[in-house]
């Protein structure tokens, strides 16, 4: 490969001098390689050697630019959003897994790129998951270490030049190959440039349904539900800031989770789960808290932040290619070759094969403790899942290498454990696990969804909160989201939702707002009776506000759900939220509203007498794109009646 100074140049005459302008250039390059690939035209090893090099260009800036510290503190590398390279401060999770800033990936998909920036994979949809684990682990990191988390919308503007737009880039790889190639220069630009209309696939949908379920999931993400992650660390509150980040917990403490709101968001631009923020009143069309991202975030997920459920740190794109088979998601940030990755399908990303790990002695270890998990012995059962969570929690790649040494079957056999401290920890494992992708394909193969629903039956709280935040996991893989809503497990999470302690009811509420997004999942939903509590979650005395609308506002998009909410109370609160709200919980809100008064003139009346014009005018005026959107289409509608009196007398 060229010296640095000559490298420097290249970047330079190529007007490649950012991370994005790289990772563009990369995918650009891949889409001609396979078009050319197909062909067996002789310029594929010239295309081949450019990708190389730019593949070359882009780990060395990686490795120059990525934020390693601040203040002389060291940043964990998956803290760092590996678009922008700089610290995160609302991570979202993609369809591909992968966790990213919101604002830069946002940006990346606006510009027509429908792949991830990380795998290349096709994304399946542009939702926005909010990672609430990872969003979390940060907030609790730069507490602990007095640092103040960056504005991403000004990194954006120093990072992402708005030159990069593809429609209107003329110096992609595509049309600088063109111009040099003997084939015509429609072929190439024509052929492989990036189509805008396609990565908005799923959201162009004329739907209405899934706009909304978009916009409301990316709301939900930026509740104030810190606690509604669906990833738990077994930790005290008071010291379980310090524990993830000093990795130093005790099995002890393990028993304690350090939860965050885990709710999935989705904006109407097609935000699944933001972030959430720390204010429960914060949700917009999405879940209550920004998915799950969480979640979901996203599913991501989606740990809690006080109350310990499982050390769960979403970490899933924290594992390096040396720990794992080709297959597997790198390290979030890490360095590597980025052309194994080109042409990678989700349906390639099987259960994790590669055993090692960073240290033998923890190979070692965890051959031990499964052999401890086989024997019959309650204690040594106990015992060994005390001391896998504390291995779960500590990194990726211990979380690897239990799943690789084949931890997880006997893991799930112990869900059905009469021991309530053995039952508590295998489920905390587990959801510790699930926090790599692989891992939530494994646990999922291996009839976890079924032991699962027996902790939501028979656990203690915690163990009952962990398994939903569980399910929140795999249910980012979207396969899981059917086979969850088809197992039963729904009924019980709404059954988590009104009887839960306060962690359970945040996981329960989690769970199913992810559910939800599957189509098929709502009806389930509104049949197991979940409308009338989140109603009542509505108070914000329950501190669950934003999680709450997130849900319903996607309830809101069957009439099932509309019937649910009127008949439980909801559109006076549902007012209320769009008066007093946070700015999410107002979007969200806002779209349920809306969804309620163009279905059903009863409702509009309904809302018109609840005095819903004066808040719904100032929201138009002053609240988040969306929710003035949706506030500004809502107030048409009732113009377009003519005279709000003659609706009033319907």
């Amino acid at each position: 490969m060229p010296k640095s100074e000559t490298l420097t140049n290249i970047q330079v005459s190529l007007s490649l001098s950012t991370n994005q302008e790289l990772l563009m250039e990369a995918v650009s390059l891949s889409k001609i390689k396979m078009r050319v690939s197909s062909d067996d035209s002789p310029e594929l090893d010239g295309i081949n050697d450019l990708f190389k090099l730019v593949d070359y260009m882009h780990d060395k800036h990686v490795e120059e630019k990525q934020m390693h510290s601040i203040n002389g503190i060291p940043i964990p590398a998956d803290f760092c959003c590996p678009l922008s390279l700089e610290l995160m401060s609302d991570p979202v999770i993609v369809a591909s897994g992968q966790t990213y800033e919101r604002v830069f990936i946002r940006k990346w998909l606006d510009l027509g790129y429908n792949v991830c920036p990380k795998t290349r994979q096709t994304l399946g949809h542009t939702n926005l998951i909010p990672n609430y684990t990872v969003k979390q682990l940060i907030e609790n990191w730069s507490e602990i270490h007095g640092i103040m988390l960056p504005d991403p919308v000004e990194l954006l503007s120093l990072n992402f030049p708005v030159s990069l737009n593809l429609a209107n880039d003329g110096t992609s790889a595509e049309s600088r190959f063109s111009d040099n190639s003997p084939r015509s220069n429609k072929s190439v630009s024509q052929e492989h440039k990036v189509s805008s209309d396609d990565s908005r696939h799923n959201l162009t949908h004329d739907d209405s349904d899934s706009d909304d379920q978009i916009s409301k999931v990316s709301s939900f993400e930026d509740t104030d539900d810190s606690e509604f992650d669906a990833f738990r660390l077994p930790l005290a509150a008071t010291e379980a800031n310090k524990s993830i980040c000093n990795e130093t917990i005790h099995h002890g403490e393990a028993l304690k989770q350090l939860r965050k709101d885990g709710l999935h968001a989705s904006d109407c631009d097609q935000h699944l789960p933001s972030s959430h923020s720390t204010s429960d009143t914060g949700t917009g069309t999405s879940l209550s808290s920004n998915h799950l991202e969480d979640a979901a975030k996203h599913k991501e997920e989606q740990v809690s932040s006080n109350s310990s459920a499982s050390e769960t740190i979403r970490n899933d794109q924290m594992v390096t290619p040396s720990k794992v088979e080709p297959n597997c998601l790198p390290r979030l940030g890490g360095v590597r070759s980025r052309s194994q990755l080109v042409l990678r399908q989700l349906s390639d990303k099987a259960v994790p094969t590669d055993s090692r790990s960073d240290s033998p002695v923890v190979d070692i270890k965890v051959r031990r403790l499964i052999e401890d998990l086989k024997n019959e012995s309650t204690d040594l059962q106990r015992a060994a899942t005390g001391e896998l969570l504390v291995l779960s929690r500590q990194n990726m790649e211990n979380r690897i290498a239990i799943a690789n040494h084949g931890a997880i079957p006997f893991l799930v056999s112990l869900l059905y454990s009469a021991d309530v401290t053995t039952q508590e920890s295998a489920v905390t494992v587990l959801l510790n696990l699930s926090l790599n992708d692989n891992n939530k394909i494994a646990i999922a193969s291996a009839n976890a969804i079924e032991a699962l629903i027996h902790v939501l039956e028979t656990g203690n709280p915690e163990a009952k909160a962990n398994s939903a935040a569980t399910l929140f996991s795999l249910s980012v893989i979207e396969e899981n989201k059917a086979k969850i809503g088809r197992s039963g497990a729904i009924k019980l999470l709404v059954d988590l939702l009104e009887d839960g302690n306060a962690q359970g009811k945040k996981d329960a509420a989690t769970a199913l707002f992810n559910l939800s997004i599957f189509h098929e999942n709502k009806a389930r939903i509104i049949e197991a009776g979940a409308v009338k509590p989140l109603v009542e979650l509505m108070d914000p005395a329950a501190g669950m506000v934003d999680k709450a609308v997130a849900v319903l506002s996607i309830l809101a998009t069957v009439q099932e759900g509309r019937n649910g909410i009127a008949q439980a109370g909801g559109i006076p609160v549902l007012v209320e939220v769009v008066e007093l709200g946070s700015a999410r919980a107002k979007e969200n809100a806002a779209a349920a509203l809306l969804h309620l008064c163009t279905n059903n003139s009863k409702f509009c009346s309904l809302v018109l007498q609840e005095g819903a014009m004066p808040p719904l005018v100032a929201l138009s005026q002053s609240g988040t794109a969306r929710a003035r959107e949706k506030a500004q289409v809502l107030l048409s509608f009732f113009r377009n009646q003519r005279q709000v009196g003659k609706v009033i007398r319907r």
